[in-house]
């Protein structure tokens, strides 16, 4: 039995509200249970120098989790002076998996930032991060679509697909989807799965914490993942219409 009493293949409750941000060009609270993180996406008609005269756009991410996110205080890392590395990579990786999805060619010499502030701290904070970034991206970009920002109707194919991440993991034996804090933290394996909507792998992120895992045992989490992303996508075309 999972402390949350799922069946091993069941989601979290999960929530994408978009346009929650009065002054971001797109923002979206994603809630994957006791996990809640605040998504804005922010235009910029700006490009780092070395992208500039190249014909095409960039998406960019930034991370962070609030001091009292989790159980205990964690201080904040502008008070240290630098980034952990733990939050650089969480960031890039928000990045790459959002530019997998943008034709930026089709965005034009502009940016979009991505934002994701962690407000709520139980598992699962990148993958719900990147699910509900996609949504914010979504609400940018029809943003610009209104104000006619796209020539010749370029905006329509500024995004390609969805993108969608969640959690799996072997926890007392057992494949699981989606996992919390309470078997994130005793799990014998745990992974991250991003993929768009399609089913086509962006990135995997796999880790044997106690027990090695077997090919067998990958191919059922990769089974859970596909199910589990299926639903965020939907979960997300429903919050952009």
């Amino acid at each position: 039995m999972r402390p949350s009493r799922r069946a091993p293949d069941e989601l979290r409750a999960v929530s994408l509200e978009r346009g929650v941000v009065k002054y971001a060009e797109g923002s979206c609270m994603v809630k994957f249970g006791d996990t809640h993180v605040l998504v804005t996406a922010t235009l910029e008609e700006r490009l780092p120098p070395w992208l500039k005269g190249q014909g095409r756009g960039w998406v960019t991410a930034e991370y962070g989790m609030l001091p009292r996110a989790t159980l205990e205080r964690t201080r904040r890392e502008a008070a240290s002076g630098k980034q952990g590395g733990r939050t650089v990579e969480i960031q890039r990786l928000i990045g790459r998996s959002l530019r997998a999805a943008v034709d930026l060619e089709a965005l034009g010499e502009r940016q979009i930032t991505i934002d994701c502030d962690v407000i709520q701290a139980d598992g699962g904070t990148r993958t719900a991060s990147i699910t509900g970034a996609w949504v914010a991206l979504a609400d940018c970009i029809s943003w610009m679509k209104t104000r006619n920002m796209f020539k010749n109707n370029s905006g329509d194919k500024v995004l390609r697909d969805n993108i969608a991440a969640i959690s799996c993991g072997i926890y007392q034996g057992t494949p699981v989807l989606d996992l919390d804090y309470a078997e994130d933290s005793e799990a014998d394996t745990d992974a991250n799965f991003v993929m768009t909507g399609d089913g086509r792998i962006i990135e995997v992120q796999g880790t044997a914490e106690k027990t090695p895992f077997t090919q067998d045992e990958f191919l059922k989490l990769m089974a859970l993942a596909q199910k589990g992303v299926g639903r965020l996508v939907e979960l997300q075309k429903m919050a952009i219409t």
